[in-house]
């Protein structure tokens, strides 16, 4: 009888721990980490939208996606560059990528990651996301960062410039 009351204390404990650590991180931040883990539990969606360059491809929430033309064949060059992949992150992926409208499916694949995440690649080209973007933002085509050039991409899988 005495093991239940001291499991109870020793699980309120850990618990209050963990109150205090999420705490000291700021709550707000880990419920947007909490969120984050949601959205990324399913499949990625790649859409095409309409901009004043054409047709290019974008989240489905409408972000602007990017080639880095350091890459060479379906690999990320950015991942091995400091801060790099804080500004350009991967779009990332659970399970296969999914086509939107006027995207080709058999141009969507994914390539493994440092930390094992999976990165969305359309024709070859691994897609990033500018993190300063808003949506349907086209600023950042033909931006100069990290010994490279950030482009779009059309539906055939062609640069965007």
């Amino acid at each position: 009888m005495k093991r239940i009351p001291l499991l109870l204390a020793a699980l309120l404990v850990a618990a209050a721990s963990g109150s205090a650590v999420a705490s000291a991180h700021g709550g707000a931040s880990t419920a947007r980490g909490a969120g984050a883990k949601a959205r990324a539990a399913r499949a990625t969606e790649v859409v095409l939208h309409h901009t004043s360059l054409g047709s290019i491809l974008t989240t489905s929430s409408g972000f602007t996606l990017y080639e880095f033309t350091r890459d060479h064949g379906s690999a990320n060059s950015c991942v091995k560059i400091r801060e790099c992949p804080q500004v350009w992150p991967a779009l990332e992926t659970v399970g296969r990528p999914t086509a939107g409208p006027g995207v080709k499916s058999s141009l969507l694949s994914s390539i493994r990651i440092a930390g094992g995440a999976s990165q969305v690649t359309y024709a070859g080209h691994p897609l990033y996301r500018y993190s300063a973007d808003s949506r349907g933002a086209t600023d950042y085509v033909g931006f100069s960062a990290f010994g490279g050039k950030w482009y779009a991409l059309g539906a055939s899988g062609q640069t965007v410039k």
